[in-house]
């Protein structure tokens, strides 16, 4: 591959996209982020992925965030582009701009808005990955309604395709499953657990690759990876019961998720709002009130001395 001389690993956030109080992508901010990533030891970043609000982006807007942040990272960070469109012939498109505007490796998350049988989702895969055939690409596979892709639909799929380099699964309960990939491809498709790094510490001694939860946790949970993996566990599970209440509330939906992640990314000192783009999560008072406390304790645990 091309540009896989240095594998993805550890925690690799989801960047959120910033906008102005008129919904309008706010560049600035972006750019923003981008710095609070690097300055908090993340060697790679993600976007314009759910936590991205991708779905509510224009592809022009989704080609922007990837641009706007491939060149202000300038090489400091990798950037992992989502390229997500329903249809093959659209997300490819996404993939072949990402690639040529410089991503490090390209992302895509399997096309779930009604059932489809394994054979229509390997001829989108596999397309998708023909599209790009010189870059890494990360599958993501985020099925709520149902079982994500099968163990020999994934082995197969590495087998065709010597690109298919990474897979995100989100889904509760899946240390057997990943522990059945991890056999079967004999390590050779790096895993990664998302929804928000909620089950890391169970699936961190399995092998797995990574994480990839919001940005505005990611400094605390690489440290928690890191403990992890060094066999720190006591170091490791404190730490990450610091932070459990955050991610827990704030993971009820999604679109709270954004109000949180914004919120505490503006009580980490590096956005100005919490604008996420209608149709938006309305919280309740008491919402906001008890999301506020509990950003504040994440602030605080950032901020101790011992951190």
């Amino acid at each position: 591959m091309d540009k896989n001389e240095n594998e993805l690993f550890g925690v690799v956030p989801i960047v959120p996209t910033p906008f102005t109080e008129d919904e309008e992508i706010d560049e600035a901010a972006l750019r923003r982020l981008i710095d609070f990533a690097i300055a908090g030891g993340i060697k790679a970043v993600c976007l314009p992925a759910y936590a991205s609000e991708f779905y509510k982006l224009s592809d022009e807007e989704k080609l922007r965030v990837v641009k706007v942040a491939v060149e202000h990272a300038a090489g400091r960070l990798k950037i992992v582009a989502q390229s997500n469109h329903p249809s093959l012939k659209i997300a490819a498109r996404l993939a072949k701009a990402n690639v040529a505007a410089g991503a490090d490796v390209i992302s895509l998350a399997v096309p779930r808005i009604f059932g489809l049988p394994d054979s229509s989702l390997k001829e989108y895969l596999s397309g998708f990955l023909k599209a790009v055939p010189n870059t890494p690409v990360l599958i993501q596979d985020f099925n709520p309604g149902g079982s994500s892709i099968s163990v020999p639909f994934i082995k197969d799929l590495m087998d065709t395709h010597p690109n298919f380099k990474y897979l995100k699964l989100e889904e509760p309960l899946c240390a057997p499953k990943f522990e059945d990939i991890i056999r079967t491809t004999g390590g050779k498709v790096g895993l990664f657990e998302g929804w928000g790094g909620l089950y890391m510490l169970e699936l961190v001694p399995l092998g797995i690759a990574g994480v990839m939860p919001g940005l505005a946790v990611a400094d605390i949970l690489q440290k928690v990876f890191v403990l992890r993996k060094e066999g720190k566990h006591d170091k490791a599970f404190d730490l990450f019961e610091k932070v459990m209440p955050q991610i827990f509330f704030s993971l009820q939906n999604m679109e709270l998720f954004h109000y949180a992640e914004k919120e505490l990314l503006i009580a980490r000192g590096v956005l100005h709002n919490s604008v996420a783009r209608k149709a938006a999560y309305i919280p309740d008072p008491s919402s906001v009130k008890y999301i506020r406390e509990l950003n504040q304790r994440v602030v605080a645990l950032v901020n101790d001395k011992n951190f």
